[in-house]
């Protein structure tokens, strides 16, 4: 699949939504790179460019890349680009979840310390 090829095709981000532009995003290639829609080596289109095709700001996209290339899901090559990785699902449905207990912990209010004891009680829970 070359960039752009299917991808953003026509979905665009909620600008009504309560949930960051930048996190819809992230979460829509997720979904697309799990579903197998993104393949693993699938070029992603250059920030400005999908900036302009999903009507966002350049940082918008700018930010959603960096949040999936700190998560394993895409990986920047300079100049050649962003491309998906592949993934152990295994190790990204956790990386998902602790990426969105992260989200909902830092909107609470909740330190790291604290955070971080509330996932160890959840964890030791029976």
């Amino acid at each position: 699949m070359t960039a752009g090829a299917s991808f953003p095709g026509s979905w665009k981000p909620n600008q009504a939504s309560t949930v960051a532009l930048y996190e819809q995003l992230r979460l829509h290639v997720i979904r697309l790179a799990d579903n197998g829609d993104l393949p693993p080596g699938t070029r992603l289109p250059a920030v400005r460019t999908l900036a302009g095709l999903l009507e966002v700001a350049p940082h918008t996209v700018a930010r959603a890349y960096k949040e999936l290339e700190a998560a394993g899901v895409v990986e920047t090559k300079g100049r050649n680009g962003t491309v998906v990785c592949a993934r152990d699902e295994r190790l990204d449905a956790l990386s998902f979840a602790a990426n969105a207990y992260a989200s909902v912990a830092k909107a609470q209010g909740a330190g790291f310390a604290e955070a971080v004891k509330l996932l160890a009680a959840a964890y030791d829970a029976d």
